[in-house]
């Protein structure tokens, strides 16, 4: 039989590619690493010979940059590699560098701790599955998802919302985040605020997965089941320390009939504007969503008349460390009082002066009744 047909020794795809060139940039998702890894091997051992051939032209500091951008964009193997050689290249320069035996030492003290640092910000990446600067973007992305759907949309003539979230520390992402939905006919108000176990970036990832399975309910599910629902969700999560706590406010625009359900969070606020103050809503409570499965959250009902308003707020707001919970509570009504009577943002006001500081997530959401 002819064999022309046949794939020769050094192409088993029969392409006519040698198997070495194969092997590294053929078809998989490692092709990108193995590229990266030579070019950067080319890189080390260009600077390299330059300054072992050349140290007054060639400076030693230009492996810095191949070890940082090694760091960005390899993991694994292939970092280890480029390291390897550039450490190779660094003590063949050492005794023709013309330094002193401590400056040879902090050199490379200097590169190593470097090369240490860029190794496992490349394993933080790796366990994600990104490279270079990706899951940046990708957490970036996430984070305005959630500042997306938790943004309250515009009311009808007649309404104003606040809402205010400061995570712990300055941290781009909070444990404590809100969901809100408007109806199509624009009558209905669901909003929904959630402080999920932990704190700032912990609480973070957490925050993300559970804003969009209850921006998925929210308005999908009767209101009456909302809570019921998000409980079920995350009792199915088996998450460790999975637990959260939430408000649900479900108004009815038209006519300021309200009723809210209530899973372990702190009991919310109304202002009754004909006597000027606001007084904390202490109706029924159901357990923390994520702990008792197919548990129900009794709901309370009331009528929000002109100038009437709700708060609602995470417990980051009136906590603090050696403060008694009552008076967290009292400050915070106090500052809300003020607030509504100066026309301010009722849900930063609040937020802004929280005794937790930062040392807690903060949220606050405000609707009233104009």
């Amino acid at each position: 039989m002819p064999n022309e047909h046949l794939p020769s020794p050094e192409s088993p795809s029969g392409t006519g590619r040698p198997r070495v060139l194969t092997r590294w940039f053929g078809p998989g998702s490692g092709r990108t690493d193995r590229f990266y890894t030579v070019l950067f091997v080319i890189a080390v051992v260009v600077v390299g010979v330059g300054v072992n051939l050349w140290p007054d032209a060639v400076p030693s500091a230009l492996l810095f940059p191949v070890v940082v951008g090694a760091g960005i964009l390899l993991s694994g193997r292939g970092l280890i590699v480029v390291y390897a050689l550039t450490l190779g290249f660094l003590i063949l320069w050492m005794p023709d560098s013309g330094l002193s035996p401590s400056r040879r030492i902090l050199v490379v003290l200097a590169f190593l701790s470097v090369m240490v640092l860029m190794y496992f910000a490349a394993r933080s990446r790796s366990v994600i599955g990104t490279r270079g600067f990706g899951a940046d973007r990708m957490f970036a992305e996430l984070r305005d998802r959630i500042v997306l759907v938790g943004r309250v949309p515009v009311l009808p003539d007649g309404w104003r919302a606040w809402s205010c979230i400061l995570s712990a520390h300055g941290d781009r992402f909070s444990g404590d985040f809100v969901v809100a939905h408007l109806s199509e006919s624009g009558h209905r108000l669901e909003i929904v605020l959630v402080d999920v176990s932990g704190k700032g970036t912990r609480a973070g990832t957490r925050s993300l997965a559970l804003s969009g399975a209850l921006g998925g309910l929210l308005g999908a599910v009767p209101s009456g089941d909302f809570l019921r629902a998000a409980n079920e969700y995350l009792v199915r999560q088996g998450w460790e320390e999975g637990f959260a706590t939430a408000v649900h406010l479900d108004l009815d625009l038209r006519t300021g009939e309200y009723s809210i359900a209530n899973a372990g969070h702190p009991s919310p606020a109304r202002y009754t504007s004909g006597r000027a103050r606001w007084t904390v809503l202490d109706g029924g409570r159901g357990p923390l969503l994520g702990v008792v499965p197919g548990a129900s959250f009794p709901r309370q009902s009331g009528r929000l008349d002109r100038g009437d308003a709700l708060l609602f707020y995470s417990d980051g707001v009136i906590e603090a460390r050696g403060r008694d919970l009552t008076d967290g509570i009292d400050r915070m009504l106090g500052v809300a009082a003020m607030s509504v009577l100066g026309e301010g943002d009722v849900a930063r006001d609040v937020c802004e002066s929280a005794r937790s500081g930062e040392d807690d997530d903060r949220a606050a959401l405000a609707v009233r009744r104009l």
